[in-house]
């Protein structure tokens, strides 16, 4: 940790369903440092755009909502100005209105600077796709966590299965792989290790393992836990 950044940041990155969210919030638990679920910024400005009824193609107006969203995360819940909104930004239609906002440079820009103000004593934990290329690219201790379409699909088909959806692992794998493509080949910010990031692949490993690994990689670099 350098003079300049005393604050550590441990960037966990990776694609859909690589189990970063629920790997990076036991990491924060369990080192007592604060938990930033970087995905669900877009889809918190969604819903406070729908319920402000402010138009998704008004940049200023959105840019300045996403500066100063009032929201933390825990517990596996997401809080809007202290309302539990986890099952709210996940309806169809706060993350069709998510996907139209993430593609303003005006609010991509409000968010970067709200990421980073999530960086606070005694640490933090901050999962995403682009949290140790583009946000945190000092974090001493970056993860890039993989694992296998199959596996995937086969976490998120529980999931749903679990939350009373009715779910189809074959179309899950097909809409994972096509959701790579897109994450690895946009322009802004694509989903890539960090040069210097650690990877993990998660495929065969529980959570908790995958929670042990990395602890053992940030007690390598001098962090306690």
């Amino acid at each position: 940790m350098t003079p300049s950044s005393p604050i550590p940041v441990i960037a966990i990155d990776g694609p859909t369903a690589s189990g970063k969210g629920t790997v990076a919030e036991k990491i924060a638990q369990r080192l007592g440092f604060h938990y930033l679920d970087s995905g669900a910024l877009y889809r918190l400005t969604a819903l406070s755009a729908l319920r402000g009824k402010i138009a998704l193609d008004n940049q200023p107006a959105l840019a300045r909502m996403a500066a100063e969203l009032p929201c933390r995360f825990g517990a596996g819940q997401v809080w809007l100005a202290g309302e539990d909104v986890t099952t709210a930004i996940r309806a169809e239609a706060v993350g069709n209105a998510a996907s139209r906002i993430a593609a303003l440079p005006a609010v991509r820009q409000a968010l970067v600077q709200l990421q980073l103000s999530f960086r606070q004593a005694p640490g933090l934990v901050a999962d995403g796709r682009d949290m140790g290329t583009v946000i945190f690219p000092d974090a001493p201790l970056k993860i890039f966590l993989t694992a296998s379409v199959e596996a995937r699909a086969m976490r998120r088909y529980k999931q749903l299965i679990d939350k009373g959806f009715s779910a189809n692992i074959k179309d899950l794998s097909k809409d994972l792989a096509e959701r790579d493509a897109r994450d690895s080949n946009r322009a802004s910010a694509p989903l890539k290790p960090a040069q210097d990031a650690r990877q993990l692949d998660t495929s065969s490993l529980t959570a908790d393992q995958a929670v042990e690994q990395i602890l053992g990689w940030y007690g390598e670099i001098g962090g306690a836990h």
